[in-house]
């Protein structure tokens, strides 16, 4: 067994996310910060050879937290993984820790959880809720007074407008659009290239345009 090293952060989940992840832990720590990342933990099959190639180990199963750290950032897309895993692992004692790309802005009056992800070119504006466990994807967009709850994701380039709600666990696909004013409920899916023009129920799939229940 490692020795446990004070503040020492994996990565769970070794595939692409998990990797991009990484890819902003790097770019905090070429800025000046310390993520103290010591390897990726996931229960499934890995590509080890990938993990050589960007200097990163697999170190074990999620089970084994507690030997190689104490401090924990989630890198799968999926929110319903999310949320098990977090509270497996705030059960055994870990920490979520929220990571910002430097590459990304955030304007005024802005707050958010921990355990959140914002990745690269990913554009907060003001007054903006963000709850725990939320992945903000590269280049995505949110706009004024806007509410985010935990374990949201907004994938690679997708607009949420101001003044909108998304609710626990909602996904809005690659270079969807919500405009202002919309709620969508909770654990909701927004396709890709769908535009959301008025408010989606719980659970409910909307794809198109404009975008309508399918």
């Amino acid at each position: 067994m490692e020795e446990v090293m004070a503040n020492s952060m994996v990565i769970i989940g070794a595939g692409g996310f998990g990797r991009e992840v990484l890819d902003v832990v790097r770019a905090i720590e070429t800025a000046g910060g310390n993520c103290n990342f010591v390897g990726f933990l996931d229960d499934g099959e890995v590509d080890v050879d990938r993990l050589a190639r960007i200097n990163a180990r697999h170190l074990g199963r999620c089970s084994d937290f507690d030997e190689f750290a104490d401090c924990y950032v989630i890198g799968i897309g999926s929110a319903e993984a999310r949320k098990t895993l977090a509270g497996q692992l705030d059960a055994a004692g870990g920490h979520a820790v929220t990571l910002f790309h430097p590459c990304a802005t955030m304007g005024a009056d802005t707050t958010m959880g921990e355990g959140c992800v914002i990745t690269a070119g990913v554009r907060l504006t003001t007054n903006i809720r963000i709850g725990s466990h939320v992945d903000l994807h590269v280049n995505c967009t949110v706009g004024h007074d806007s509410v985010l709850d935990d374990f949201v994701s907004v994938f690679p380039g997708a607009t949420i407008s101001g003044d909108v709600h998304l609710g626990e666990g909602v996904t809005v696909g690659t270079g969807a659009n919500v405009l202002p004013g919309i709620s969508i409920g909770r654990n909701a899916f927004v396709g890709a290239g769908a535009v959301v023009t008025r408010d989606v129920p719980d659970g409910a799939t909307v794809a198109g345009v404009p975008a309508r229940i399918s």
